[in-house]
């Protein structure tokens, strides 16, 4: 028997205004609608109707306040057995795993079976100019492997927040769960937190994470519309790779070419992931580019998504589909990192962090056949902002792992501080506060769009997108000034820390050892460690991930600024002002 619903009447009550949608809308206009201001109490929720939904209207006047020029009307207080018609039945209801249920192992269990399962693939990988046939040892990518590996050390450490119980039965990372409450929303931000600071890098997980839950909902509302199968698709996917215990990658970002132009309009049609070609079984031949792809040469799979709203002329573009890593037609450019050739110089100290590292890739596209039942979207254009949406939800709340790297930071800021013997000084000290201020802001907004999480018309939770959204711009501003406070108290010989082949030297090692000594009890070679570590986090490898991706990844800051300017309630602050003030507007 399968467990009650979550939400009960509450998801009920949303079902009715958050179903498949018979024209384009934004995700914050789903919210909206949704999920009004808590003041007005649990029991009622916002009666809203669009013009071409048909939903209850209350002698609600229209006003054109959707995004794009939608006309939503104004939402008044219902309550919940007015708004109701007839619910719409959650798929996640009736597949979650019953808790009293055996539980079952998957096939991929360890760190050492996960890495086995990257070997003898003939992947085609091309690195600093040469065709790469085994990736996976090379120096420059093996500390990425590493990285996606210590997912799969957490989840035998600690199985209550590196594992779930996914509907398929099986234990299995819970990067491959779907949320099926805040609670799981919360401890997949616990987790990333973790991660970030075992590895002080990108563990390359989260993506693929997101992509799961956003086109899990998505599937559904396309279905609910066009009559489609892609839900179903959808599901037997993910429970292969929950069986199997497979990394999972996500692939939205497109080459874009001419950003005045959408996909359809621009002189190379391939500067976009396109359908090529539909066969009569329904397979899709697809072409194009995925650019700045995180780990997903260290995946299984991976989940290609468009990456923007398109419109009828770029159905073609509007393709979700999973596709394997090794897939034939596929090739992968590997991205360069600031010292990344470090790791080939033989020294462990010069990099900073030798075990683990982020990962990067081009990845072109060139006829890669994708059969039907791992199609999810061709050609429903009008879901394709919806979908992105709900991704950058997903994905801007789990930049709470750029806090696990700030505990990092902050550890190593106060380390490189107790080193130089200046740790008692009260600046110093203050910037230490600063530090831990900024990254605790980082990780508390990250924590309040998950405990804020609400369910999707398809029975998954999905953060608040507001605090998903505060999250991700404090994480555009923040890990750089905790970077520049780590650098100043660092010191200069961060930047002129002669290389490790110097102290190896005859004659210039003695002399260093002698001259660049620091507190006593304190090794010459502690104090080089833990300033190549800052230097490889704010000017290195691992810079990469910690602050120019924290810059642009899951949408540049204007991004965030557009969103929390629709969802910030304005006109609500307003009337809590004058009412507070007093004053009667005519």
């Amino acid at each position: 028997m399968s467990p009650p619903q979550r939400g009960g009447s509450r998801l009920r009550a949303l079902a009715d205004h958050v179903r498949a949608p018979t024209r384009e809308v934004d995700i914050e206009d789903l919210a909206r609608l949704a999920w009004p201001d808590s003041s007005r109490g649990m029991a009622s929720v916002a009666a809203a109707a669009c013009e071409s939904c048909g939903g209850p209207i209350g002698g609600c006047s229209t006003t054109p306040t959707g995004s794009a020029g939608r006309r939503w009307t104004s939402l008044q207080a219902t309550p919940v057995s007015a708004a109701v018609a007839t619910p719409i039945p959650s798929p996640m209801a009736t597949v979650v795993w019953p808790r009293d249920a055996p539980v079952g192992l998957p096939e991929i269990k360890t760190a050492e079976d996960y890495i086995q399962t990257l070997r003898g693939r003939n992947i085609r990988v091309v690195i600093l100019g040469e065709m790469v046939s085994e990736f996976v040892d090379h120096p420059l990518v093996w500390p990425s492997v590493n990285c996606v590996a210590e997912t799969y050390r957490l989840a035998t450490d600690d199985p209550d927040l590196g594992t779930a119980v996914g509907f398929s039965g099986v234990r299995m990372s819970r990067f491959l769960h779907v949320a099926e409450s805040a609670e799981d929303l919360v401890k997949q931000s616990l987790m990333q937190r973790e991660l970030g600071r075992r590895t002080g890098s990108c563990f390359q997980r989260c993506v693929g994470m997101d992509a799961i839950n956003s086109v899990w909902g998505t599937t559904y509302d396309i279905d609910q519309k066009h009559g489609t199968s892609y839900h179903a698709r959808f599901q037997e996917f993910v429970r292969m790779c929950q069986k199997k215990n497979f990394v999972v990658g996500g692939a939205m970002t497109d080459g874009k070419g001419d950003r005045s132009l959408n996909p359809s309009q621009q002189e190379d049609p391939d500067l976009f992931v396109r359908v090529h070609e539909r066969k009569p079984d329904g397979t899709l031949v697809l072409r194009g580019v995925k650019t700045h792809q995180t780990g997903t040469l260290n995946s299984h799979w991976m989940i290609v998504m468009p990456g923007q709203r398109l419109d009828d002329a770029d159905k073609d573009y509007a393709v979700t589909c999973a596709i394997p890593v090794d897939a034939p037609g596929l090739t992968y450019i590997y991205g360069r990192q600031s010292c990344d050739l470090r790791a080939m110089e033989g020294s462990e100290i010069d990099q900073g962090n030798a075990q683990y590292g982020g990962q990067e890739t081009v990845i072109t596209l060139e006829d890669v056949e994708v059969p039907p039942q791992y199609v999810f979207m061709d050609g429903e254009f009008e879901f394709c902002q919806s979908l992105v949406e709900r991704f950058t939800a997903y994905h801007r709340r789990s930049y709470i792992c750029k806090a696990g790297l700030g505990d990092v930071m902050l550890g190593a800021a106060a380390t490189v501080s107790d080193y130089n013997g200046t740790a008692k000084a009260s600046h110093v000290k203050d910037k230490i506060i600063e530090i831990a201020y900024l990254n605790e802001n980082i990780a508390g907004t990250a924590l309040a769009a998950s405990y804020g999480g609400k369910p999707m018309p398809a029975g998954n939770f999905l953060p608040d997108v507001l605090m998903a959204n505060i999250c991700k711009h404090n994480v555009t501003r923040f890990p750089y000034e905790i970077g520049r406070v780590t650098q100043d108290l660092a010191g200069g010989l961060l930047v002129t820390l002669p290389a490790d082949k110097e102290f190896q030297h005859s004659v210039a090692g003695p002399l260093l050892e002698k001259y660049l000594r620091v507190k006593k009890g304190v090794t010459v070679e502690n104090r080089r460690r833990i300033l190549r570590l800052i230097e490889n986090m704010t000017m290195g490898r691992n810079a990469v991930g910690y602050l120019t991706e924290s810059m642009h990844g899951a949408g540049s800051p204007q991004a965030q600024r557009v969103l929390i300017q629709r969802l910030m309630s304005l006109d609500d602050k307003k009337r809590m002002a004058k009412r507070l003030a007093g004053i009667q507007e005519t």
